[in-house]
């Protein structure tokens, strides 16, 4: 080990800073603890499922920076778990510790143009998409992609939000109201077999840890179901998994980045990025020798990096609204792990937790 990754490497019961309190939050708190580190959640909502797990708590504003600067100092690295955080949150705290992921990687995958361009600019296959800024513009995207395709707001879309599936037969001057002139892409149908996602562990030091490819369902744009390992030709696994690594290093980027694409005969065509720990990593946790929550502190905190092979074949399946009330039926399967996320409310389409059954490795 060099001198300089020796000092940046956290020991334990150092702090790690979480922005955003959700239940991937919760879930790098909890493999945190099993670390021997402390964590401290900065969060707007009081009730928040990470601030139950952690150490410490601040409740403050994503602009409030006197608050950022005060939560900065308790904290030895700071990390988010979601996109959403503005990016100047992210670069005002890096103003006084270092946060990984980066802003640049944040930059990239907030703006759905920018995320475009970039997986080009790297020389990987995307769907055709265009600009969208008024309704002759996506009148002629529309053309150009035979009259179907899907609008998407450039920014703060998840689970199907922001989301507008366009035919011949859509009502453009309705859709464009509720888009309500935020900028927007409008992307080319993808007539493709199946989806997949791809998540790789960079350290500080820029060694880098793999996850086994995921295949995933989705109903109602939201995920319902990952299973590891894909479908896939060992060449389209290979490719996958080359994207992955080629990509972390693009973004000089530092913890587990998600890759989501679609399947297309052999070839991969990138749908989106997530420069966190994702939904369809979840079943790592039970599966992997090494999760990706785990995988993620340790990279943050300067440690090496674990083993990401699996040790069992998996399908997670998340649990949904009301459908979490069926936890002692869950809880009560074989060779079945239960992932509760400590939300008081149960509301349709709500990640109230999730399940993940393994099985011997095929």
């Amino acid at each position: 080990m060099t001198t300089e990754a020796a000092s940046n490497q956290l020991a334990p019961n150092a702090t790690i800073g979480i922005v955003g309190g959700g239940q991937l939050g919760r879930m790098l708190a909890l493999a945190s603890a099993e670390l021997g580190l402390k964590t401290h959640i900065y969060c707007p909502e009081q009730d928040c499922p990470a601030a139950q797990v952690a150490s410490a708590f601040t409740a403050a504003s994503y602009d409030d920076e006197a608050a950022l600067a005060v939560f900065a100092n308790t904290v030895d690295v700071v990390t988010y778990e979601f996109e959403n955080i503005p990016v100047a949150t992210v670069s005002h705290l890096g103003q006084h510790k270092k946060v990984f992921p980066s802003a640049k990687a944040l930059e990239v995958a907030q703006d759905r143009l920018a995320e475009k361009s970039f997986m080009r600019e790297q020389g990987f296959a995307v769907a055709d998409f265009f600009d969208i800024t008024d309704k002759t513009g996506l009148e002629a995207a529309l053309a150009a992609t035979g009259g179907s395709g899907i609008l998407k707001t450039r920014r703060f879309g998840y689970d199907g939000k922001g989301q507008w599936r366009l035919d011949k037969d859509s009502d453009l001057a309705a859709i464009l109201a509720e888009l309500d002139a935020r900028p927007a892409i409008l992307e080319a149908l993808v007539p493709f077999e199946r989806e997949v996602s791809v998540l790789v562990a960079r350290g500080q030091d820029g060694t880098t840890a793999c996850y086994d490819v995921i295949e995933n369902v989705h109903r109602n744009h939201i995920l319902h179901s990952s299973t590891l390992p894909a479908s896939l030709s060992d060449g389209t696994r290979k490719q996958a998994r080359a994207m992955a690594e080629t990509l972390a290093g693009a973004l000089d980027y530092v913890g587990v980045l998600a890759i989501e694409c679609f399947v297309v005969g052999d070839r991969l065509l990138v749908n989106e990025i997530a420069p966190r720990v994702h939904n369809s990593g979840h079943l790592t946790q039970d599966a992997c020798h090494v999760g990706q929550f785990e995988q993620h502190i340790r990279a943050i905190a300067g440690w090496p990096l674990g083993d990401a092979t699996a040790h069992s074949d998996a399908v997670m399946t998340n649990l949904l609204g009301d459908e979490v009330d069926a936890w002692r039926d869950k809880a009560a399967a074989p060779a079945t792990y239960i992932h509760l996320y400590g939300k008081a409310e149960a509301r349709a389409g709500r990640k109230m937790g999730h399940i993940t059954q393994l099985s011997s490795k095929s």
